[in-house]
C-alpha cells in the first residue's frame, strides 16, 4: 500500500479508536478526498467556465459554485453573504491630456504619445507645480534606502526612474538581477502620494535601457492596431486618492536636466553608492492634464465564516484563501483551435484545496478558538485585485488577523513535494506547518520562488504573517494546455489536508506570529 491510500486509512481508523469519537483534527481529514477534489477540478476548469476571466459571468457562475459548496459544508456567510463585493474600473483615456514645462523662463509644450503617455492609474485631473528629482521613487527600509529621505515633495510633482538600484548587478542589495516590488511603476506611485506628490513624471532609466520611449499604458485610442476593447482594467479607487502619472521620454529629460547623459550621471552615481541623489529642480514648472474615463465593473470574492469557540480569541482571525479567476479565452481563434486558458492548476487546484479546508472545518466535532474567513479570491490575475481590495475594506480588522494561508497551484510536479514561500518573513508558520506535515507525509521546501506573485502579498504589505503552499511552476502555465487532465488531485487533497491542519493549529493557538520584513520579489 502506498503513502497516499495510507493517508486516506489513517484518518478512518482515527475515528474507531480510543473511548468514543476522536475529537481530534485529524478525525476530519476524512472530509478532504481526492475523490472530491476530481469533482470541484472539472468543474471549474471546464470548457463551460470559458477560462473564468475577471470579470466574466463565468468567473460568476465559479463564485456561485464556491458559495454553494461553502454552504454545503457549514461554512456561515459573513453578514449574511457569502460574497463580498470588488469594485473595478474599466478605463478609458480622454481627450484633454496634456503637459508644458517651464524652466528658467523657456516654456515647451509636449506632445501626447511622442513625448508623454499617460499610464492606465492615472487622474483625471490636472495639477501645476514645482518638480522634483526623486531618483527611483523607493522608500525601503528593509534595504537601508530611501530616495525621499530629507527631501520635501509635499504638493510637487516628482520625477521618478523606472526599475531600482543596481538592475544589472547580481550583487545589488536590491537582490541582484530580480526585480523587486520596488521596480513596480504602481508601488513608486503609491511612495510619491504617501510622501504628499501631486503628480508623477516616470523615465525610463538609461543606464541599461537604450529605448526611452514613452509607453505608458497602451491605449487603444493612440494606435492603430490596438483592438478597441483592449482597455486597462484597474481596482476601484476613490478619484481624489489619484495623481496624474504620465511616462515621459529623452525631449522632456532634455529640459529637465539638459541631457539625458545627465540622468544617466545621475543613476549611475545612485547605482554606485547605493545611495540617494534626490533634489529640487531649480528654477522649473511643470503642467500636467491627464484625463480618463471610468466604466464600473464589479465582482466577488467569495468569503466564508468559522465563528472562534473562545469568548476573547473568536475576535481574531485566520484567513485561509486561494485566487479562483484565471485569464479567459482567446477571442480569435481558428476553428478547431483549443481556445480557452482553463487554469486548471492555476488556480482551480488552489480552490479546491480552498474549498477541501471548508470540508475539514465543516467536518471538526468542535470548533476551533479563533475564528477563520475562507477567501475566495476574484482578480489575481489582473494584479491581486481580490485580495488588494479586502486588504483596504476588511471585513474583519486587520490588526486582529493573526496569520493568512495562501493556496495557489498545488496540483503539479512530484505528489510528495509541497513548496512553503514566505517562511523567511513568517517562520513560526512555517513550523506549525512542519509540526503538522508529519500525518500527511509531504516533503516540504522552503522558498523564495515566486514570493511576490499571488494573494499573500497583500497580507504581507500589511506586515500580517502569511505563508505561501505552491507545487512549482511547469511550462503549461497561462496556456490552453493548463488542463484538468494534467493535475494530480491526490496531491491537491494532501496540500488542502496540510493547511486545513495549519490553520486549525493557529485557529487554536493563543500567540502571536513574528513577521520579519523581507524583500517582496515579483514573478
Amino acid at each position: 500500500m502506498n503513502r497516499s491510500v495510507l493517508l486516506i486509512v489513517i484518518p478512518l481508523l482515527l475515528v474507531g479508536c480510543g473511548r468514543g469519537v476522536d475529537r481530534s483534527p485529524s478525525s476530519a481529514l476524512q472530509a478532504i478526498t481526492a475523490e472530491e477534489m476530481h469533482r470541484h477540478l472539472f468543474y471549474l476548469a471546464s470548457d463551460s467556465l470559458k477560462g473564468r476571466n475577471t470579470p466574466s459571468p463565468e468567473l460568476d457562475t465559479a463564485a456561485a459554485y464556491i458559495a454553494r459548496q461553502f454552504s454545503l459544508a457549514g461554512i456561515r456567510p459573513v453578514r449574511g453573504s457569502f460574497f463580498q463585493q470588488v469594485n473595478l474600473n474599466v478605463v478609458s483615456l480622454g481627450e484633454q491630456n496634456g503637459l508644458r514645462i517651464r524652466k528658467n523662463g523657456l516654456e515647451k509644450v509636449y506632445e501626447i504619445k511622442a513625448d508623454f503617455t499617460p499610464f492606465d492609474m492615472t487622474a483625471s485631473r490636472e495639477v501645476r507645480a514645482p518638480v522634483v528629482f526623486a531618483g527611483y521613487g523607493i522608500t525601503a527600509p528593509e534595504y537601508k534606502y530611501d530616495d525621499y529621505a530629507s527631501l520635501d515633495v509635499k504638493g510637487k510633482i516628482v520625477f521618478v526612474l523606472r526599475h531600482e538600484p543596481g538592475e544589472e548587478d547580481t550583487s545589488s542589495v536590491f537582490k541582484g538581477k530580480q526585480a523587486t516590488d520596488y521596480s513596480n511603476v504602481g508601488t513608486k506611485v503609491r511612495i510619491a502620494v504617501e510622501h504628499g506628490a501631486v503628480g508623477v513624471l516616470v523615465a525610463t532609466d538609461p543606464l541599461n535601457h537604450e529605448s526611452l520611449v514613452p509607453r505608458g499604458f497602451p491605449w487603444p485610442s493612440l494606435s492603430r492596431t490596438i483592438p478597441r476593447d483592449a482597455l486597462p482594467i484597474t481596482l476601484g479607487a476613490e478619484e481624489s486618492t489619484k495623481v496624474p502619472v504620465v511616462h515621459v521620454g529623452e525631449a522632456v529629460m532634455e529640459q529637465l536636466f539638459g541631457s539625458v547623459d545627465s540622468v544617466r550621471v545621475l543613476q549611475a552615481t545612485i547605482d554606485g553608492t547605493v545611495s540617494p541623489r534626490s533634489f529640487a529642480v531649480a528654477g522649473c514648472e511643470v503642467w500636467i492634464q491627464t484625463s480618463t474615463q471610468i466604466k464600473d465593473m464589479p465582482t466577488r470574492n467569495v468569503v466564508g465564516y468559522v465563528e472562534g469557540s473562545d469568548s476573547l480569541l473568536k475576535h481574531e482571525l485566520v484567513v485561509v484563501g486561494a485566487h479562483y479567476d484565471h485569464v479567459g479565452y482567446k477571442k480569435e481563434h481558428a476553428p478547431g483551435e483549443d481556445y480557452i486558458f482553463n487554469g486548471a492548476d492555476d488556480n482551480a487546484s488552489g480552490t479546491c484545496a480552498l474549498l477541501g479546508v471548508a470540508a475539514g472545518f465543516g467536518a471538526l466535532a468542535e470548533r476551533p478558538r479563533r475564528s477563520v474567513l475562507l477567501i475566495a479570491f476574484t482578480g489575481e490575475e489582473k494584479g491581486l485585485f481580490g485580495s488588494e481590495y479586502y486588504a483596504r475594506n476588511p471585513l474583519f480588522p486587520l490588526e486582529k488577523t493573526v496569520a493568512m494561508l495562501n493556496l495557489d497551484m498545488v496540483g503539479r510536479n512530484a505528489e510528495d513535494t509541497l513548496f512553503l514561500i514566505g517562511t523567511e518573513s513568517s517562520p513560526d508558520l512555517g513550523a506549525i506547518a512542519r509540526k503538522e506535515d508529519p500525518l500527511i507525509g509531504l516533503t516540504l521546501v522552503d522558498t523564495a520562488l515566486n514570493s511576490g506573485g499571488s494573494d499573500h502579498m497583500s497580507f504581507m504589505k500589511r506586515k500580517i504573517p502569511s505563508l505561501f503552499f505552491h507545487s512549482g511552476l511547469e511550462p503549461e502555465l497561462h496556456t490552453v494546455r493548463d488542463n484538468p487532465e494534467l493535475i494530480n488531485t491526490r496531491k491537491i487533497a494532501r496540500a488542502s489536508q496540510l493547511a486545513f491542519l495549519t490553520a486549525v493549529h493557529i485557529a487554536n493557538d493563543s500567540s502571536r506570529y513574528r513577521y520579519i520584513p523581507k524583500p517582496i520579489s515579483l514573478f
